[in-house]
């Protein structure tokens, strides 16, 4: 997290310090969370591109540590509270207060964090530092989820698979938008990859794209293999920021279906060298009504002449996360009367600009200046 005047300004910024996050996106799987229900039923989970693992905090805090937060939190909060005004006899007798469920630390949680920077230990996580674009990382995977697998086997199926995986990872902006949004589909096609390889039936998958051009030919590709997609968009996402947040739910692989790193998504039938076989198939096709809504065919035998055609058209829907009441991301809260600005809960490990911080100390500050207008000539 930064220190920048726009960072203090920032609620959201300085609500993760208060309250213990390693960043300030840790209130985005909240947000999704509240919306979706991510971690109903789940003690299993793969957290991709995890560093600095504000993510992988809260699946700690809500799984392992059993803690309720965010709207839970607030929940716990407010029955408090009116606990205390009916004591004081502010509050009717007969007025009915529901108490929230109580949360308990769920049993044999299994969460494996996996980023190519470094990233500072959690209790009950297991970390590994490896890059998720590599085939060599499906093997350091299954064997941190089940301690019994043997690299040396050919499968790449996990053998006690996960209830969710999550990816929050995006490359280095360039500024050059279409080449952004290339590089972050590629790298959301490796987190589904290794997703591919370790999501059990009815499992989920989360992960952060990048809205673009022809982001409507992943979201059906991700249909494929899930049952429900949909696009969700946090409250403490920035509005003036393209990217989003793909919540893939139920996941249902085809008849047949085997993880494979020739073939990652592995869930088209490969076509037979027999031209009836050529002959009875549609080729991908993709149109562009008038109205500006474009119409994916990812092709398929054709139909029986006899059975009513089917609609191909499919639009995924589009969520915003977070009620009202929620902070804006884009607002410039004014600092309160007194603001002390806090430190970073747990600083970079191993940041990219090390050496260019180690350059400016060498050189005696910013500019080579240690106090105002020394060094000037």
């Amino acid at each position: 997290m930064g220190k920048s005047s726009k960072d203090k300004r920032d609620a959201y910024y300085r609500l993760a310090k208060e309250q213990g996050w390693r960043a300030r996106s840790a209130f985005k799987l909240l947000q999704l969370d509240e919306e979706f229900d991510l971690f109903q039923g789940v003690s299993r989970v793969v957290d991709l591109c995890a560093a600095p693992g504000s993510w992988s905090q809260v699946l700690s805090r809500v799984l392992i540590q059993g803690q309720r937060v965010g709207r839970a939190a607030w929940q716990d909060k407010r029955y408090n509270e009116l606990l205390r005004l009916r004591q004081e006899g502010s509050l009717a007798k007969d007025y009915e207060v529901e108490a929230p469920p109580e949360a308990k630390p769920r049993k044999d949680v299994k969460i494996v964090a996996i980023d190519l920077q470094p990233m500072s230990p959690l209790d009950g996580i297991t970390c590994l530092k490896a890059d998720i674009t590599h085939p060599s990382t499906i093997p350091l995977l299954l064997k941190a989820l089940d301690p019994d697998y043997d690299r040396s086997s050919a499968s790449i199926e996990a053998s006690q698979p996960v209830d969710l995986v999550l990816s929050d990872g995006a490359p280095d902006v360039t500024g050059l938008h279409d080449l952004d949004i290339y590089v972050q589909s590629q790298l959301l096609w490796a987190a589904l990859n290794l997703a591919l390889c370790v999501l059990k039936p009815g499992g989920r998958f989360v992960a952060k794209i990048f809205r673009g051009k022809d982001v409507d030919l992943l979201y059906a590709q991700l249909k494929i293999v899930f049952e429900s997609v949909t696009v969700a968009k946090p409250r403490s996402s920035r509005a003036s920021s393209v990217e989003a947040f793909i919540v893939c739910t139920n996941f249902r692989p085809p008849k047949g279906f085997k993880a494979s790193l020739d073939s990652p998504l592995g869930a088209g039938r490969k076509l037979q060298s027999s031209e009836q076989t050529l002959a009875a198939r549609t080729q991908p096709s993709r149109t562009v009504r008038p109205d500006g809504i474009t119409e994916l065919d990812l092709g398929s035998d054709l139909e029986d002449e006899s059975q009513p055609k089917q609609d191909i058209r499919w639009i995924a829907p589009f969520l915003a996360c977070g009620d009202l009441s929620a902070f804006d991301a884009d607002a410039s809260h004014k600092l309160p009367d007194g603001h002390v600005s806090l430190d970073p809960v747990q600083p970079p490990t191993a940041p990219p600009y090390r050496r260019a911080l180690e350059e400016r100390r060498k050189m005696g500050g910013a500019y080579g200046k240690t106090k105002l207008g020394e060094g000037l000539e």
